[in-house]
């Protein structure tokens, strides 16, 4: 799958129980650009066949989410996967991903693309082979399981250069910008944004939300700043008077990659 441009992607997947279909509704008119319908983590071992048939008769009802079933080497991943087979409103998600169970995935979804959610060392040491795998059409961070996995604390920077060959992996497989992992904050927005705008600095497209209060805050931060929007409509107006040549703009040069910076400024304001 090409590239989708950066405001075009999904910024905001938020992720909801699959055994509360109470809570189905009022996701889908949180303002979430994407509601991840949940039958693995957030949902005990004895609740699954519930949870999973809680989210057939949403889906076979006409409406759509993303569907994270349960890992490939789990006894769920069978019956998750015969039910998602037959509703094409679903868009799967796989836990604990590597390349080998996304390709088989996939191929049991007869080419339906997927996301991929990387939560291992493991798989992060075939993160190339992953984002190459056909059929995948965006990659997820699991940094919360990431952690767990790998000892490793997100915070600072401890987690930037996981991050950034992430992005990086996705850019080079042609995949649309990956989504990062949920913030377990969601009282401080202040703290909720700064997490954000985090995600977007270092090249993701979008982030997971555990908590509906999530959602705007992660849209502030992926929407472009009006200083953000009024530079890159200076740098326009500059390079449509110069006729295609280089020139300048507050003494700063002003050529073909800064110029495609400003039109993808100008996409992602009109997609917020």
């Amino acid at each position: 799958m090409s590239a989708k441009l950066m405001g075009q992607v999904a910024r905001s997947l938020l992720f909801v129980p699959g055994d509360r279909p109470d809570r189905f509704h009022k996701a889908a008119v949180s303002g979430a650009n994407e509601v991840i319908l949940d039958l693995e983590d957030a949902v005990a071992p004895a609740a699954k066949a519930q949870a999973r048939d809680a989210v057939a008769t949403w889906l076979a009802a006409g409406k759509r989410a993303v569907v994270r079933i349960n890992a490939a080497d789990t006894d769920w991943y069978a019956d998750d996967m015969a039910m998602v087979r037959t509703l094409s409103g679903a868009t799967v998600m796989l836990p604990k991903a590597d390349a080998e169970s996304a390709a088989r995935t996939v191929e049991m979804l007869s080419g339906r693309p997927i996301v991929a959610l990387l939560e291992t060392a493991c798989a992060f040491m075939g993160l190339e082979r992953l984002a190459a795998t056909a059929g995948v059409a965006r990659i997820a961070f699991g940094s919360v399981d990431f952690c767990a996995d790998t000892g490793i604390v997100d915070e600072g920077d401890a987690l930037t250069a996981v991050r950034t060959q992430i992005v990086l992996a996705s850019r080079g497989a042609g995949l649309a910008a990956p989504i990062d992992g949920v913030s377990v904050e969601f009282t401080d927005v202040a703290r909720m944004e700064q997490d954000a705008l985090r995600s977007r600095r270092l090249g993701f497209g979008g982030k997971l939300c555990i908590h509906p209060r999530q959602v705007a805050a992660i849209h502030a931060a992926f929407k472009p700043s009006p200083q953000e929007r009024e530079w890159a409509a200076r740098v326009l107006a500059v390079f449509d008077a110069s006729h295609g040549a280089a020139t300048a703009l507050d003494g700063k040069m002003i050529d073909k990659p800064v110029v495609e910076r400003a039109r993808q400024i100008v996409l992602e304001a009109d997609a917020a």
